[in-house]
């Protein structure tokens, strides 16, 4: 599989000819929106910044549209999604954070999650987590002690944090770094990842570069 960055929590993953994108921003966003053609489109929360599923079309591709906790399958590869709460945006709403298996590597995406019950909310996982997506950016989602504090909990073998840099955030990947002991980890353009590339890794922080 592939794992590029997009801005916020924009994410998308190749693998095959398969394409999956996660929380990607619309076009009313004030942010950035990039467009492309994507099978699957997950959404965290119902905001400009992260619901903007109608970008994907592209290509001959109509992405299928999972935006609410449940269980779902398409072309094999197997969503669940789990109710969790944030303050993005100012008010409440529900989140959902999705644990994906897609080439036997079982992903999770925590998307715009609060602090509010997250260890209650998070035990609802089971089994390990490979490769973890977790905003450190404050604002409404967590902030960088937070998130590494749960992260280091959900003991991936990759953590990716995403969700820095935005609404005035200066220092919040600086911080994630210190607490994970990686303050001169330098950022990539791309991830890619075969299960075979998991073997032996224990929280390991990758930061992808927005492109």
């Amino acid at each position: 599989m592939v794992i590029t960055y997009h801005g916020l929590e924009f994410v998308k993953i190749t693998f095959g000819d398969i394409t999956v994108a996660f929380n990607p921003i619309s076009k009313t966003s004030e942010h950035k929106s990039f467009s492309f053609g994507s099978d699957l489109a997950l959404v965290t929360l119902d905001n400009e910044d992260f619901n903007g599923w109608q970008t994907l079309s592209r290509g001959g591709k109509d992405p299928f549209v999972i935006n609410g906790p449940g269980e779902y399958e398409y072309k094999g590869v197997f969503i669940r999604g789990f109710p969790s709460s944030s303050d993005y945006g100012g008010k409440k709403k529900i989140n959902t954070f999705y644990n994906v298996i897609l080439e036997d590597a079982s992903i999770c995406f925590l998307g715009a999650i609060g602090l509010e019950n997250i260890k209650e909310n998070l035990n609802v996982l089971e089994g390990e987590v490979d490769i973890l997506f977790v905003p450190i950016g404050g604002g409404g989602v967590l902030s960088a002690a937070d998130a590494y504090k749960t992260a280091v909990g959900l003991e991936p073998k990759i953590i990716i944090p995403i969700h820095f840099g935005f609404n005035g955030d200066k220092g919040s990947l600086k911080t994630f770094l210190k607490e994970s002991g990686d303050e001169d980890l330098k950022s990539v353009e791309k991830l890619t990842l075969k299960k075979k590339d998991l073997v032996g890794k224990q929280g390991e922080v990758v930061v992808l570069s927005q492109g």
